[in-house]
């Protein structure tokens, strides 16, 4: 890997995980202003932390650890970069079945996101689609059919992974459901909690978040530093944004479309590279930057 593609990834990551974190970054902001300040530096401090090396850097590097033991835990961080045949033997054995779990992931978020989420419409289309809110199950359903169809005449691992993608979607919207209603309680101060007990639970929740991030990561690269260093540093603008210009960035109404439309991209990426198909490194990140970049204009064509 040279030094522009590391680049272009971590630039790529940065971007994806910042514009996929926006509306966290509201309610969060939302939830401090009902806080003290000791709380808020505590949260700024030890929650970005906490969001970085823990959930942005263990998760990632868990997933490498699980799907390829034999590596052990120092070889699932530095894989991609050691010069071991049989280390990169065992990324591309355990690869498919990551890609093809994380592509789900994604291709059943961003639909659910199109048929069923509140939003500011930014295409044409979208407006129809959230009206047929009833077919979100129908599509998904099938599609999670084609791909496993798929899966089972390539690898029955690949086929068990689009299944995992799928429970461990309707696992976190659950949770994050929940999470949604009790932080919008916390953010209007109908919660008896203290402010510490906030802090804790907004780094929660967080967590909860942070899995479209973090499994989007993978679309991008496999090496667990680069996704901890991009994903780690987009957590860092987040926590800026959150504390500096979240009025400025709420005004952007349609950079939540241009996240979702990146998903869509990189859950496709996903899937074709877990089918053999060689996508170049940068088209992820160009990909990215190009559809967030469309929607910021769009959005401040708005704006007028």
């Amino acid at each position: 890997m040279d030094f522009l593609s590391i680049v272009l990834i971590i630039l790529g990551l940065i971007l994806f995980e910042t514009v996929s974190s926006i509306d966290n970054a509201i309610i969060n902001a939302e939830v401090l202003s009902n806080m003290g300040q000791k709380a808020k530096r505590w949260f700024l401090t030890w929650g970005l932390l906490f969001a970085v090396f823990v959930v942005r850097g263990l998760i990632p590097w868990l997933i490498i650890w699980v799907l390829t033991p034999s590596l052990g835990p120092i070889g699932a961080l530095t894989a991609t970069f050691s010069p071991e045949p049989k280390i990169h033997k065992a990324i591309e054995s355990a690869a498919p079945m990551l890609l093809i779990a994380g592509g789900t992931f994604l291709l059943f978020l961003f639909f659910y996101w199109l048929f069923l989420e509140e939003k500011s419409y930014g295409l044409k289309g979208e407006r129809f689609f959230h009206s047929q809110g009833v077919w979100f199950f129908a599509v998904v359903s099938i599609l999670l059919s084609i791909i496993v169809w798929f899966s089972l005449n390539t690898d029955p691992f690949m086929a068990f992974g689009a299944v995992l993608g799928s429970t461990l979607f309707f696992i976190t919207h659950g949770f994050r459901e929940n999470a949604e209603k009790e932080e919008q309680i916390l953010a209007r101060g109908g919660s008896n909690l203290s402010d510490i007990s906030k802090v804790f639970y907004l780094m929660v929740i967080d967590a909860t978040f942070s899995l479209d991030g973090v499994l989007g990561a993978f679309a991008f690269t496999l090496s667990v530093p680069l996704i901890l260093l991009g994903n780690g540093l987009g957590a860092v603008v987040v926590r800026q944004l959150t504390v500096s210009n979240i009025d400025r960035i709420k005004k952007y109404g349609l950079l939540k479309n241009g996240a979702m439309y990146s998903i869509l991209v990189l859950g496709v990426v996903m899937i074709l590279n877990s089918f053999g198909f060689n996508i170049p490194s940068w088209f992820s990140p160009v990909a990215t930057a190009v559809i967030v970049g469309y929607f910021f204009f769009k959005s401040r064509e708005a704006l007028g």
